[in-house]
């Protein structure tokens, strides 16, 4: 069986072809401010969980009968939703938020099937050291941190900016594998099926 990826993410990707599943990219195409625009009151796990369910759903309709896999992650600071800075000034703005601080990132799931629709989110908990002025200025130079939830990263360059982790690091990347593997096992499917040649 094949796995439609309806995410543009390299991580996501990266992610799910070392756990040995080789998708589809099918990149969706939901706006994700527009969205999050209209969820004002949301808590960040309904935002993640709204944001893969509209890019799932949005790939979906075009592939009937087939699996999608939409995901989003926010970082929970406060409660509040911090997803992609975009720009050099918020990154620069969040980090100094975030420094030497906790935070929960979170990453909605939706995987849609021939029989329905699973949708869960996976959170982690990510203690931030207290890289100075100067380091954040150069981290922000690098544009890694503008396109990825909360402005950092745990396979990159942001790794060294980040003390530990309580819980998945996958989902910190962009996917959590376990939840996912419930997830298609949840679908009546198994796991093991999505596999390479060098599956079962």
């Amino acid at each position: 069986m094949r796995l439609i990826l309806a995410s543009a993410s390299p991580s996501r990707l990266r992610l799910l072809q070392a756990a040995g599943i080789d998708p589809e990219v099918v990149v969706s195409n939901v706006d994700e401010d527009a969205l999050q625009a209209q969820m004002p009151d949301a808590t960040p796990e309904q935002v993640a969980l709204a944001l893969a369910q509209a890019k799932a759903r949005d790939v979906a309709q075009h592939r009937r009968g087939e699996v999608v896999l939409g995901a989003d992650s926010v970082l929970d600071v406060d409660g509040r939703s911090l997803g992609k800075p975009l720009t050099p000034e918020i990154a620069v703005a969040r980090w100094h938020e975030i420094a030497g601080r906790s935070a929960v990132l979170i990453t909605g799931h939706c995987l849609i099937h021939p029989g329905g629709e699973e949708l869960a989110a996976a959170s982690t908990t990510v203690h931030f050291a207290e890289p100075n002025d100067e380091e954040i200025a150069a981290y922000v130079a690098t544009g890694e941190p503008l396109h990825v939830a909360g402005g950092f990263t745990l396979d990159g360059y942001g790794s060294a900016f980040v003390r530990g982790i309580e819980g998945d690091a996958a989902n910190v990347i962009g996917l959590g594998i376990p939840l996912l593997r419930e997830l298609i096992r949840a679908a009546g499917m198994r796991w093991t099926d999505f596999w390479g040649d060098f599956g079962v």
